[in-house]
């Protein structure tokens, strides 16, 4: 598209340091296997990822901005390779979301505007099983401090954790994601 310059980009590589097929991509992708056998490396070039070692935007998931990721499996504990990606638009604007103790929005309630580094501590909540993110985009983590396993949440409704393909993974802190990670 001459003239134009997408908000965000990513390059996949088959091979670990950028070698090997490579496939760019600025949108989502539920399904990278039609276009590269394997990932083992890629480049953010512009703007924020979700990276999933499944298809379909399921499995473990990864948060990438803009920098060279010549070895992720590595560095980041990843047991497979990248299967399919999600494009995190820039938000600019407030951040809410509301969290819930137990699956269909049930149990004790509460409502965050600001990052939570440990829920137990700051609302006196034991776990996290559904949630509505009404502004912003957020990333919610396994452990307190933002350690661990992590999910991309979007604006809407998340009945129950359990259904999109994380397990039983316990949730217990949660970033909001910033424009200045662009």
């Amino acid at each position: 598209m001459l003239g134009s310059s997408p908000s965000s980009q990513i390059v996949f590589y088959e091979d670990r340091n950028f070698q090997g097929r490579s496939y760019e991509c600025s949108s989502d992708c539920a399904d990278m296997s039609s276009y590269l056998s394997r990932c083992h490396s890629c480049k953010v070039e512009r703007g924020c990822f979700m990276v999933y070692d499944r298809i379909n935007f399921m499995g473990n998931q990864f948060f990438l901005r803009r920098g060279e990721y010549s070895d992720y499996m590595s560095m980041m504990g990843m047991n497979d390779c990248i299967r399919s990606c999600r494009m995190i638009p820039m938000h600019r604007g407030s951040y809410r979301m509301r969290i819930y103790e137990r699956e269909n929005f049930g149990g004790q309630m509460s409502e965050l505007m600001n990052d939570c580094d440990n829920i137990m501590d700051r609302h006196r909540m034991s776990n996290c099983m559904s949630c509505q993110v009404m502004d912003g985009h957020w990333l919610m983590y396994e452990q307190p401090h933002f350690r661990g396993r992590m999910m991309y949440m979007r604006p809407g409704e998340y009945r129950s954790f359990m259904n999109m393909g994380m397990g039983s993974m316990r949730v217990m802190s949660m970033r909001r994601i910033m424009d200045s990670y662009y």
